[in-house]
C-alpha cells in the first residue's frame, strides 16, 4: 500500500475534525462573550454562575469532560450522539478559556471610553456594542487564534468516544498496515496544514477589522 493511498481515509476522518473544530468554535464564541461579559457584571449571582462555568472547565481534563458527557449523563436520561457531545464539550472547554480573553479585553478598553459614550446618553448596551465591543474584538484576535488552534488540536480526544476523526483514521491505518512513521507523519503534516491556513485566516481578519477600525476613527 503506497503512501499516497492512505491519503483519501485520513480526509474522510478530516471532515469529522472540521465540523467538531467549527461547532466547536461557535460554541465558544457564545460561551465565551456571556460567561465573560457575566464576569463583569454586577449582579452577584451571575459573576458567581460565569466564575463556575469558567473555573469548573478550565480546572478539569477535557478528556474526562467528554466521557462525562458521552458515558454518565445517559445514567441520568440525558442522551447525546457523538458528534454532538464533542462540539458541546470542545465548545464549553475553549469557551471557557475564551470567557477570561473577553474579560480581559473589555477591562483593557480605557474607562473614558465609556465615560464619553454615558456623556453622549448612550444606554448601557449601545456603549458595549458601538464603542467597546469593536475596540476589545480587536484585542481578543490574536489569543482568540491560539485557542482556535488549541481547539483543533483537543478534537483528537473525540477518537476515544467512536468518532471517525482524523486521529482515529490514523490509529486504523496504522493498525492495519503497520506503517507507524508514514501514518503519523501525514496526521502531523495535515494537522499542521489545518492550523495554518486558520492563523492566515484570523491574521487576515485582525488586519481588515485593524484598517476598518482606524478608518472609523479617522472620520
Amino acid at each position: 500500500m503506497s503512501l499516497f493511498e492512505f491519503i483519501p481515509s485520513l480526509l474522510s476522518g478530516l471532515g469529522v475534525t472540521l465540523t467538531l473544530t467549527g461547532g466547536g468554535a461557535l460554541v465558544a464564541v457564545v460561551l465565551a462573550w456571556l460567561a465573560g461579559l457575566a464576569r463583569l457584571s454586577h449582579f452577584g449571582p451571575l459573576r458567581l454562575a460565569a466564575a463556575t462555568y469558567v473555573e469548573t472547565f478550565r480546572g478539569t481534563s477535557a478528556l474526562v469532560q467528554l466521557y462525562w458527557f458521552f458515558y454518565a449523563l445517559p445514567l441520568f436520561g440525558i442522551e447525546l450522539s457523538a458528534t454532538a457531545t464533542g462540539i458541546i464539550v470542545l465548545g464549553l472547554n475553549i469557551g471557557a478559556y475564551g470567557a477570561e480573553v473577553v474579560r480581559g479585553a473589555v477591562l483593557s478598553i480605557d474607562r473614558g471610553q465609556s465615560e464619553a459614550a454615558a456623556a453622549l446618553n448612550l444606554s448601557n448596551l449601545k456603549r458595549l456594542w458601538i464603542v467597546i465591543a469593536p475596540q476589545a474584538l480587536l484585542r481578543m484576535l490574536p489569543p482568540a487564534g491560539n485557542l482556535l488552534i488549541e481547539l483543533l488540536k483537543s478534537t483528537a480526544l473525540v477518537s476515544l468516544i467512536t468518532l471517525n476523526d482524523l486521529t482515529f483514521r490514523g490509529m486504523l491505518l496504522r493498525a492495519e498496515t503497520l506503517r507507524t512513521v508514514e501514518v503519523f507523519g501525514l496526521l502531523l503534516i495535515i494537522y499542521f496544514c489545518v492550523a495554518q491556513v486558520l492563523t492566515l485566516g484570523l491574521h487576515a481578519a485582525e488586519r481588515r477589522l485593524s484598517k476598518a477600525w482606524h478608518l472609523e476613527g479617522a472620520r
